[in-house]
């Protein structure tokens, strides 16, 4: 079984080392173009496009096929494509170049959380459960018939950045079970059955916590945009971001308002509150939640 696989963030890299691990052969990769990372913005290659760089795989840079990119793909004479968070959609022609077509991984159980986000929006709902799904694409977005649906427990402390990380390893090895079904011809899929709902793309502001909520709620909000785009709230004018914390226990400050009780910095909800453990200034290095505390000498700071 030839294979192109198409995928970016480290989120599709799991993936793609089963599949080189694997009896399959993987005879090119497509993945999106160098992007610039870090303070000084060096272009730097994928996640997965080093990964088959190190193992000697060709590589199609593209952000959209065009007629060159698909003249390209077409050379390979692969039988399967297979798709875990390449970035962007791919057209009709694209998907009937290849025999068996183009799978996807993606991570809901399908038609629930259809879209970018997935993961993010799961946590963010207060589902204590995240689905994995390995479908047939198709035009329409994340509507093809499903070949796999399985599930796993959510860890009530789990950011959306830990569960990603653990769900690309899980379903590496079940879009690998779902490629030997193909192989031998035993694969089976169904059309998606039930109310769909839309995951889309998280923004900045969603990381904005929504302190006139419950604490539970709250937990799940900064859960969610865990470590993207970033929990935050506003100090003064500016912003302050959130990057370890916990529900408290039991603990009841007013709403919008941050103190010391006992030995915890304590944010308050509408409704109960949360530990802040570690934050960040703007324009400063992350630091301990408390540190920062008592370096303003205050006795409660007032946020939004």
């Amino acid at each position: 079984m030839k294979i192109i696989f198409a995928g970016t963030p480290e989120a599709a890299v799991p993936t793609l080392h089963a599949l080189l691990e694997s009896s399959f052969e993987v005879v090119a990769v497509l993945t999106r173009p160098d992007a610039p990372q870090g303070r000084k913005r060096i272009l730097t290659p994928s996640p997965v496009a080093q990964l088959a760089l190190e193992r000697n795989v060709p590589v199609i840079y593209a952000n959209r096929i065009d007629e060159a990119v698909q003249s390209e793909l077409d050379s390979f004479t692969a039988d399967l494509g297979v798709v875990v968070a390449y970035g962007a959609l791919l057209p009709q022609d694209t998907l009937d170049s290849l025999d068996l077509g183009w799978i996807n991984l993606h991570f809901s159980t399908l038609p629930s959380w259809r879209g970018a986000a997935p993961v993010q929006w799961q946590v963010i709902s207060g589902a204590d459960v995240a689905g994995s799904s390995v479908f047939q694409l198709v035009k329409e977005l994340d509507a093809g018939d499903v070949f796999d649906v399985r599930q796993w427990d959510i860890n009530p402390d789990e950011t959306s950045g830990e569960l990603l990380s653990r769900l690309s390893i899980l379903g590496a090895k079940q879009v690998v079970d779902v490629i030997s079904s193909l192989e031998s011809g035993t694969a089976t899929s169904r059309v998606q059955q039930g109310v769909s709902s839309y995951a889309r793309k998280l923004h900045l502001e969603d990381g904005h916590l929504d302190l006139s909520k419950n604490s539970s709620e709250v937990y799940n909000q900064f859960r969610g945009v865990t470590p993207e785009p970033g929990a935050f709230v506003v100090v003064g004018d500016e912003r302050l971001k959130v990057l370890e914390a916990k529900l408290g226990a039991e603990i009841n400050i007013p709403a919008f308002q941050i103190c010391v009780v006992g030995k915890q910095l304590i944010l308050g909800c509408n409704s109960g509150s949360l530990e802040l453990h570690r934050i960040q200034p703007a324009g400063k290095q992350a630091m301990s939640a408390m540190d920062w505390f008592r370096g303003l000498r205050q006795e409660v700071v007032k946020v939004s």
